[in-house]
């Protein structure tokens, strides 16, 4: 989302109707910059066709995977996952296209995350 600061996305996460019945369990809301310069419905490998995954890696210390990978082509989206302010660095996230979610985890380099979280994704959003 696009949204103006860091009021108005926690606003838009937690006063959305579904989290207010408590649909969700968790919310994580993090800055995010995608580093491709595309939107997911750019990606020119197409909405349809093979698995696709959100990868978070949640870090600690200091920065890793800030470079976008060379094999763009499997790559929906890609970037740093940012402090409120945008000065910190605290993990990456990728939506990628891979044929199961042990190859779209080995997008990041796993000794640099304190967690990988691998979730099954779908254009529009998760499943």
């Amino acid at each position: 989302m696009d949204l103006p600061d860091p009021v108005a996305a926690r606003a838009f996460a937690f006063d959305e109707p579904n989290y207010q019945a408590g649909v969700y369990r968790d919310v994580l809301l993090r800055r995010w910059r995608n580093t491709l310069g595309r939107t997911m419905w750019d990606f020119p490998g197409g909405r349809t066709g093979g698995n696709r995954y959100l990868v978070l890696g949640l870090g600690t210390g200091q920065t890793a995977d800030l470079a976008v990978p060379p094999d763009r082509n499997e790559l929906i989206a890609y970037g740093p996952l940012l402090s409120d302010n945008g000065a910190t660095w605290l993990g990456t996230a990728a939506l990628v296209r891979a044929p199961d979610p042990d190859t779209a985890r080995a997008i990041l380099t796993p000794d640099r995350y304190a967690d990988i979280e691998v979730h099954n994704w779908q254009f529009g959003g998760r499943p």
